[in-house]
């Protein structure tokens, strides 16, 4: 490399760390907002006199208007461009859990849950526009491992943060708190200075690709690729049946001691956001994102098929789980590389943002799945399923077609 190219290669070298970190940052907020409520719910329910069912109504409300309503802010982050919506959801999720925490009305605190659902809409199509439309194809794949570590340390950190805020001040001292993220998020994304950040919109009301010879809007949202990736990111959710229901599973299959299972739990949550951030490095070294896609699924598919029909020792368990959990985050960054492939120039945020409602859709379908198992006595079943979806998962990535030309 010579002099003039090294100076020239550093400067956008750090133009796009920039770009990753505040997406990152937004990320963070952005799960770090969808767990603001279940650690605070002993002391809601106990405030309001409510039962844990009803609760759910503002977890429901939440995802339900997220499913609704993030298809159409993928378009809305196509027409007008992504810095201007990531503020207002920021914003407004701040706003909607700062209200939460001065008005004292349980109703209130739902339908504001449902007003966070609305601004939950714009991170992942504004996130995945930035990223895909400005990082560079060499660092694209490292960018996405970021990103979506990002977002799980957010989620790693909001219970324990709120929960010592609610020490000191109380719950609803601890929600506004907590909205304040959003506050400063939004500062740190309306400040940074890239102009190419306001470039990445399209002219097109109706949200046309930029490439002529390729289908644009709803049409390209319902060709084979993009709805086979909408599948791809429903089944994927079937991964909280590890996360959400393995030690209770695990009591009810083998009699697991709970410090065995929240031991296995914790190593499948580690080795995750481990296996994201080595499969942004793999996807630095090929292109074979099928390939790496289909190889994760497989070996999670069978460690979740083993923890199902084999009553594995302690330490082993304990491994197992973690593998399972290596792999699941391994896939992420390729499966977030299968989906841009499928997405024209200036289409990222509607593709993105109709394929992350899998996650909404499936978040709300599984959970139903998993817990009629559970109350069925089949525990096993819980371990297997995962496996089945990850099987699925494969022929996804293994038959998905390109986007068709007009």
């Amino acid at each position: 490399m010579t002099e003039a190219t090294h100076i020239t290669a550093a400067p956008a070298h750090s133009r796009e760390s920039g770009i990753i970190g505040i997406v990152s940052v937004a990320h963070f907020v952005s799960h770090y907002f969808i767990l603001i409520l279940p650690p605070l719910f002993p002391f809601i329910r106990a405030d309001y006199a409510v039962s844990y069912t009803e609760l759910g109504l503002a977890i429901a409300a939440f995802n339900v208007v997220s499913a609704l309503f993030q298809t159409p802010a993928g378009f809305l982050v196509d027409r007008f461009g992504p810095r201007p919506l990531l503020i207002a959801g920021l914003l407004l999720g701040a706003g909607s859990f700062t209200i939460a925490g001065f008005v004292s009305s349980f109703w209130m605190l739902v339908a504001m849950s449902a007003v966070a659902g609305l601004a939950n809409t714009v991170y992942h199509p504004a996130d995945y526009a930035i990223l895909s439309g400005l990082i560079s194809g060499q660092r694209i794949g490292r960018a996405f491992s970021i990103h979506t570590f990002a977002g799980m340390l957010g989620a790693a950190m909001a219970p324990p943060t709120l929960l010592t805020m609610q020490a000191i001040v109380g719950w609803r001292g601890a929600l506004v708190g907590g909205a304040l993220l959003g506050c400063l998020a939004a500062a740190i994304v309306g400040f940074f200075n890239e102009p190419s950040i306001d470039r990445l919109k399209t002219k097109d009301a109706h949200g046309a690709a930029q490439t002529s010879g390729e289908p644009s809007g709803w049409k390209l949202l319902m060709s084979a690729a993009i709805l086979q990736s909408f599948v791809l990111y429903t089944l994927l959710s079937s991964g909280g049946g590890l996360s959400n229901y393995a030690v209770v599973a695990l009591a009810a299959l083998y009699d697991t001691p709970l410090t065995v299972a929240n031991a296995a739990l914790s190593g499948f949550l580690l080795l995750s956001a481990i296996g994201v951030l080595a499969g942004g490095i793999l996807v630095g070294w090929t292109t074979r994102h099928t390939l790496v896609a289909a190889l994760g699924f497989a070996a999670t598919g069978i460690f979740a098929t083993l923890i199902g029909i084999v009553d594995l020792s302690a330490l082993t368990l304990i491994i197992v789980m973690s593998l399972a959990g290596f792999f699941t985050g391994l896939v992420m960054p390729s499966r977030d590389m299968i989906v841009r492939e499928s997405a024209p120039p200036g289409s990222f945020g509607k593709v993105f943002g109709f394929v992350s409602t899998g996650f909404n859709v499936g978040g709300i379908i599984f959970p139903l799945i998993f817990g009629a198992l559970m109350d069925h006595t089949l525990p096993a079943a819980v371990f297997l399923f995962v496996g089945a979806c990850s099987a699925a998962c494969i022929l996804i990535v293994v038959i998905r077609r390109p986007v068709e030309a007009r």
